[in-house]
């Protein structure tokens, strides 16, 4: 529903090259010259990961700052969602981070990480047989796109683990390997109660949903093993940051006063993404998400019991929303992407330089005047600055 298939893997391989991407940039530029003035249109997929640009549009965020907002659209895929952004058709929308790597240096697309979106929000979920990361040895696992964080943090759990993660269309993997393949997440949760995958890691609802319906569990939560981790982020055209700082400015704003909101009243958040909502953002029940944005305390003694969360000291959310694009997360993203197996051309990524990535991918302009309007980092439970050291424990 909200990811891409294998077939569309194809035809975004394909498409996002120098040469494939340049008739939709040129397109977008066309559009950008015919609308010096156009409005804000947000492209997003129905997963929590959109959740600030779909609080900020149901809120009235973008009007009360003066920006003539269309309705967002709902689109099906990470392929159409690329599409969109690069033909111009939305300009604003939630990207996975490594996606945004790929974009601009894979295909030399002219796009700019803003913000964050959220952090954490993603989790390992296995069959009820699976007790921890060896036991999926010699099984097949799906991820849910190959430049993903999921990708990059599930690869590095194998490892750890004495496994090798391998990318075969046919044949049965070793006891020593795993068998990665790309799923749509609505088709994990069927996947795992039909045994056709030992587990999946990917952005919730999914692995809410997996467990709601007692096909599976969560062994692993991905924000215990690299804390407040980015997924998904706000990306918008550069053309736009430098034609129009302040509409994009005003943006920014509004995202960012709505990440605050959520953090302050996630089960308001879960009731205006669900089909029950006025909008009706997504199609998923108010209970599902609920249990992603405003848990049961309950739950953290379960999950720590069956070492879901291994790290009780970091204090980590389900899922939780900040806006700064820490360089050091970027810098490392970068390294650990050069280790990480795709399919297609990744030849681009050996070249990059990560503190290069760092300064020239993120445009943090906007979103530090941001922080300060909503009330500085102390906003978002952080301390002052802009710097942090990451913590990775796999």
């Amino acid at each position: 529903m909200c990811q891409i298939s294998r077939r569309e893997w194809l035809k975004l391989a394909s498409m996002m090259t120098v040469a494939g991407a340049a008739p939709l940039l040129a397109s977008a530029a066309a559009r950008a010259a015919a609308e010096p003035d156009a409005p804000l249109r947000i492209g997003y997929l129905p997963i929590t990961d959109a959740t600030p640009l779909l609080v900020a549009h149901n809120n009235g965020y973008f009007e009360q700052a003066g920006i003539k907002a269309e309705k967002p659209t709902l689109l099906r895929s990470w392929a159409q969602l690329i599409e969109a952004f690069l033909s111009g058709q939305v300009n604003v929308v939630h990207l996975l981070s490594p996606m945004t790597v790929w974009a601009r240096y894979g295909s030399q697309a002219q796009a700019k990480v803003v913000a964050w979106n959220h952090v954490n929000g993603s989790a390992i979920t296995v069959a009820n047989d699976v007790d921890k990361i060896g036991d999926l040895g010699g099984k097949t696992f799906a991820v849910p796109f190959w430049y993903s964080i999921h990708n990059v943090v599930l690869q590095g759990l194998l490892a750890a683990n004495g496994l090798t993660p391998v990318l075969k269309k046919s044949g049965t993997p070793a006891a020593n390997e795993v068998n990665l393949i790309v799923m749509a997440p609505s088709d994990m949760p069927p996947a795992l109660a039909a045994k056709q995958i030992a587990g999946y890691i990917v952005a919730e609802p999914f692995n809410a949903a997996a467990e709601n319906l007692k096909v599976g569990k969560v062994l692993r939560f991905t924000g215990d093993v690299w804390k407040n981790h980015a997924c998904c982020v706000v990306t918008m055209h550069e053309r736009d940051l430098t034609s129009r700082p302040e509409w994009s400015q005003k943006v920014v704003d509004a995202i960012v006063k709505a990440q605050a909101w959520t953090r302050e009243h996630p089960a308001d958040a879960a009731r205006l993404l669900s089909k029950e909502g006025q909008n009706r953002y997504t199609p998923h029940p108010f209970q599902v998400l609920q249990r992603v944005l405003a848990p049961d305390a309950s739950e953290q003694g379960r999950y720590l019991a069956d070492k879901a969360i291994l790290h009780a000291d970091w204090h980590e959310k389900r899922i939780d929303f900040q806006p700064y694009p820490y360089p050091s997360y970027t810098e490392a993203l970068v390294r650990h992407m050069q280790k990480t197996q795709v399919e297609g051309n990744a030849q681009f990524l050996a070249k990059l330089d990560p503190s290069f990535v760092a300064r020239d991918l993120v445009d943090d302009r906007f979103v530090k005047k941001s922080i300060a309007a909503a009330g500085g980092m102390k906003a978002f439970g952080l301390p002052d600055g802009f710097t942090r050291q990451e913590v990775i424990v796999v």
